[in-house]
């Protein structure tokens, strides 16, 4: 076929050999929006042009009875050969495989894509991972802290917060700078670096220095790390339990077993002492610990409403079942009605941020070593309580739930319910026999400041 004459008009009704010079004299006709110039080489191929002048390959075909177009690309950015070829493998695709190249290429984006996405999130992974990798034991402990807060009392919180502080700030009271907590050493190591010889030195130093707070430290060591295998993003940082080996629990050793508590010939001396500190919120707080066999964190928190004047009851936070509630005795309720109520806390104190005591501890001792019974610990008059309560055979089913322990028969776990009035009976009778080998004659009218030990 000859080809067309330069500026002679195209005959868009027969196939054309694709040419540069024709492709560029082709035009849309007047009245139509767009045209096609189709090849006489490759069946399927044409030249499109539009009113406005756009020109493009295009390939055009059927399969199973259905018009197929594509669009190969425009013509001033795809050279004729490339057009052809491209249009010869779409027209294999649709003989030889049945497909419609569409589909082929839209499933083939979608990889693509999807290739792109998984790439991305890869990188990203990666990343976040070298990020984690470089993440110390302080910023996890932080976290930690922060998630476990709201199962916590704010004294135990409190002890997580001491044992990481870094220390050299001056003392509220006093002079001097506080000393780094026991875990301080370990905060500065990457957590993916902490090893179980990592901590066996670390108990090795610690274990010199302050033995009784490194076996404190070293359990919690081990309760944070539980909770990093249980967190997808710090598990893969850690080889098991770091802190669970047999080397630190040999080197800290086994806490002595302690049995200070008060022996009923010392309750005189003692409540004398007590009664002498010169803060009366610490004096009855103490006096009260050992009147409710309380553990010391159990009461140091209580509030007013806690408190129920009218049926005669305590309300106290247990760390065992959540809370508990005891009688609440008549030389308790004498106590707690001379308090001053400054603030929602019953044994309230103007010198702490938290506004109630945090510090009875020190006055405590002065008042022990003035009575002769220095190492009386806090905890110690719980289980003075506890023993006391011997010589008067009181079942150890009302002293444990007076203590919140948990029951430890069948009979006491499912049969057995003591209504707070029933308790009361066991409680009082504890409590005047008690104030009775201390020598306390106790009238509740009394100013309870004014209360002292009257006889041997």
């Amino acid at each position: 076929m000859a080809r067309p004459k330069a500026n002679s008009p195209i005959d868009l009704s027969i196939t054309h050999e694709l040419s540069r010079p024709l492709i560029d004299r082709l035009s849309c006709p007047d009245g139509m929006t767009k045209a096609f110039l189709r090849d006489k080489d490759v069946t399927g191929l044409k030249v499109r042009v539009t009113a406005h002048g756009a020109k493009s390959f295009v390939f055009e075909a059927k399969l199973n009875g259905k018009a197929i177009s594509r669009t190969l690309g425009a013509t001033d950015l795809m050279d004729i050969d490339e057009a052809k070829a491209l249009a010869r493998e779409l027209s294999k695709t649709i003989k030889n495989d049945k497909q419609d190249p569409r589909e082929i290429e839209r499933l083939e984006q979608a990889a693509r894509a999807d290739a792109v996405a998984k790439q991305a999130a890869e990188e990203a992974r990666q990343a976040q991972q070298e990020v984690h990798r470089a993440l110390t034991v302080k910023e996890v402990w932080q976290n930690y802290m922060a998630d476990r807060k709201p199962h916590w009392g704010e004294r135990h919180y409190q002890d997580h917060l001491k044992m990481s502080h870094a220390g050299g700030e001056p003392y509220k009271r006093g002079e001097g700078l506080t000393i780094p907590g026991p875990l301080h050493t370990l905060m500065v190591v990457p957590l993916k670096s902490l090893t179980s010889d990592c901590v066996t030195e670390w108990a090795t130093h610690e274990r010199k220095l302050r033995p009784t707070q490194a076996r404190g430290a070293w359990r919690c060591l081990k309760a944070f790390l539980t909770w990093c295998n249980e967190q997808p993003t710090y598990a893969v940082l850690l080889t098991g339990n770091p802190a669970k080996s047999r080397k630190a629990r040999e080197i800290l050793g086994k806490p002595g077993v302690k049995n200070d508590s008060l022996q009923r010939e010392q309750l005189p001396a003692w409540f004398t002492a007590v009664q002498q500190v010169g803060n009366p919120v610490i004096s009855a707080y103490l006096q009260c610990l050992l009147l409710t066999g309380a553990r010391p964190g159990e009461i140091i928190t209580m509030q007013w409403d806690d408190v129920n004047i009218q049926w005669k009851g305590i309300n106290i936070r247990d760390k065992v079942e959540g809370e508990r509630e005891i009688p609440l005795t008549p030389y308790v309720a004498n106590l707690l009605a001379g308090l001053p109520r400054r603030n929602k806390w019953v044994f309230s104190s103007l010198g702490s941020e938290s506004g109630y005591l945090t510090r009875p501890s020190n006055p405590y001792s002065r008042a022990c070593k003035t009575a002769g019974l220095e190492g009386l610990t806090l905890h110690g008059l719980r289980r003075s309580f506890k023993s006391l309560t011997e010589w008067l055979e009181i079942p150890a089913g009302v002293v444990a739930q007076l203590m919140g322990h948990k029951p430890s028969a069948t009979a006491e776990k499912h049969y057995t319910v003591r209504p707070l009035d029933l308790l009361r009976v066991h409680h009082e009778k504890i409590e005047a026999w008690i104030l009775e080998q201390a020598g306390i004659t106790f009238n509740a009218n009394v100013d309870p400041n004014k209360l002292r030990v009257v006889s041997g």
